[in-house]
């Protein structure tokens, strides 16, 4: 396969507790836990666009550019259609990703999701 440079997800497994809290995010599959640790199984999975690192209470993830494999599109609907997906909330009010858009905050020391409708008031108070 060819080789391409790309950004894509990096774990330090010596800062990696296992929580699992990076797999949610990652919506296209490419993170799981092994051996209780966060890996990136197959980096043609990887869109590098680092949804993940927000939500990692220890800061185990960045995003490297390094060469790699291309970003497969056909690889992750592959994965998709064999995946049970589970569905974030906001960490205030309860809504799902389904019903407003979520984002990924650090709150009193924990990596949580945050919607659209709570954000304002934990910026402004």
């Amino acid at each position: 396969m060819e080789k391409v440079v790309r950004k894509i997800v990096k774990i330090n497994e010596e800062l990696c507790t296992g929580c699992g809290k990076c797999v949610t995010p990652c919506v296209e599959g490419a993170i799981e836990i092994v051996n209780g640790k966060a890996k990136v199984l197959r980096e043609e999975l990887c869109d590098g666009a680092g949804f993940c690192l927000a939500v990692c209470p220890t800061g185990a993830l960045t995003i490297e550019e390094r060469e790699t494999v291309p970003f497969s599109h056909e690889a992750v609907e592959k994965v998709r259609a064999h995946r049970e997906v589970e569905e974030i909330f906001c960490h205030f009010c309860g809504n799902s990703e389904y019903d407003k858009a979520l984002f990924p905050i650090r709150y009193k020391g924990d990596s949580v999701w945050a919607c659209a409708q709570c954000l304002p008031r934990l910026i402004h108070g």
